[in-house]
């Protein structure tokens, strides 16, 4: 993990860096948590890490383990089942929303937001497999504008953070998932909403077995 550096907002850079260690595997599931070594580890009194532990632990990254403190949630098909039932709703909603909403300066920030995904799937690391997906998804999020949308997705994303980088570790499969996303966007340029809320829905389907299939069984 990253040491914090800036005095301010403690809470905020503490919670950040932690839940990049969960979503990255540097923190394991099941690996046990306490206030003292993580706050030595970031070079902070425990009162940040504790408010940042508890924001976790209430968002389902970390959980009680009795007297031994917190631990790393393991990952849940569960859970991302129901991540993915949920995306199967919102995220075509989300296309058709914001398809009448794109402007030219849109359409050219999406084209340049698939043309660097591409290259990514390429030569990037598993991480920036992750985060080139996460724009796609959350520049038609912000495109929605629809403030619940893109609230609720973007904590979804961080669940969704711990089984992606394995999915997206194959090149094959992580080029496989560009051409879908071109094919939505110019779909939403074309003007044809329904069809490009279509074309999410099977893309969110193959995105739910690609990701169960990473999942430990």
């Amino acid at each position: 993990m990253e040491q914090l550096i800036s005095p301010k907002k403690l809470v905020d850079q503490a919670y950040a860096v932690i839940l990049d260690a969960i979503c990255d595997g540097t923190l394991k599931p099941g690996e046990r948590l306490t206030q003292q070594a993580v706050a030595e580890r970031l070079s902070v009194s425990r009162q940040p890490i504790h408010n940042a532990l508890q924001v976790l632990k209430a968002q389902g990254f970390v959980e009680e383990t009795g007297r031994r403190g917190l631990s790393v949630v393991p990952l849940d098909p569960k859970r991302f089942q129901a991540i993915y039932q949920f995306r199967s709703a919102v995220e075509p909603l989300a296309v058709k929303l914001a398809t009448p909403r794109l402007t030219p300066e849109a359409i050219e920030r999406g084209r340049a937001i698939i043309k660097k995904g591409k290259a990514r799937a390429k030569k990037g690391s598993a991480r920036d497999r992750v985060q080139a997906d996460m724009e796609f998804h959350s520049f038609i999020y912000e495109l929605s504008d629809n403030a619940l949308v893109l609230e609720t997705m973007h904590l979804n994303w961080q669940h969704l953070r711990r089984a992606m980088g394995e999915v997206l570790r194959s090149g094959d499969l992580s080029t496989r998932v560009w051409p879908e996303h071109e094919a939505i966007l110019e779909a939403m340029i074309a003007g044809e909403a329904e069809r490009a809320a279509a074309l999410m829905q099977q893309h969110m389907v193959r995105a739910y077995d690609d990701v169960v299939g990473a999942l430990p069984v």
